[in-house]
């Protein structure tokens, strides 16, 4: 169970540190410094670097989460109500993330390989959107999964 453990919060670190770095420390840089061509062209290969890494965490924390529900504490019945919230929180932010990998990620990469910068700066702004719904919903499962355990 410890190494369950570590591997789960090294990918929850991993997914959602990324999104917080993206988010409140690159997006202001890049929006400062540079000009929309190179600014999304930023973007592009910042996600295709971070992406891979969020397939690998998603993977994880499914096997390692549902692993110890199930070998540990011997199903559902018997963890408590913020690993339910945690399951619910990390099963809406994985499917937030499918949708941004196949449908906007994918649309902006194609509008950049045909240099039109206005469509994929539009779905730059979706993807925004996404991540910070998604940066949300992880600070809180963090929060209720390290805390929830002391609350009852």
């Amino acid at each position: 169970m410890p190494i369950a453990i570590a591997l789960h919060i090294l990918s929850a670190v991993i997914w959602v540190g990324g999104m917080f770095f993206a988010y409140v420390a690159l997006r202001p840089a890049a929006a400062g410094l540079l000009q929309p061509p190179e600014r999304l062209a930023l973007w592009s290969r910042t996600f295709a670097r971070f992406f891979p890494w969020v397939w690998a965490a998603v993977a994880t924390l499914l096997v390692t989460g549902y692993g110890m529900i199930l070998w540990v504490f011997n199903g559902f019945a018997n963890v408590g109500w913020h690993v339910h919230i945690m399951q619910v929180t990390g099963i809406t932010m994985i499917l937030i993330y499918l949708h941004v990998f196949f449908a906007p990620y994918r649309r902006m990469n194609r509008a950049l390989a045909v240099g039109d910068f206005p469509a994929a700066g539009k779905q730059l702004a979706q993807i925004r959107r996404f991540i910070g719904i998604n940066l949300i919903l992880g600070l809180i499962t963090i929060a209720i999964a390290s805390a929830g355990a002391y609350w009852m």
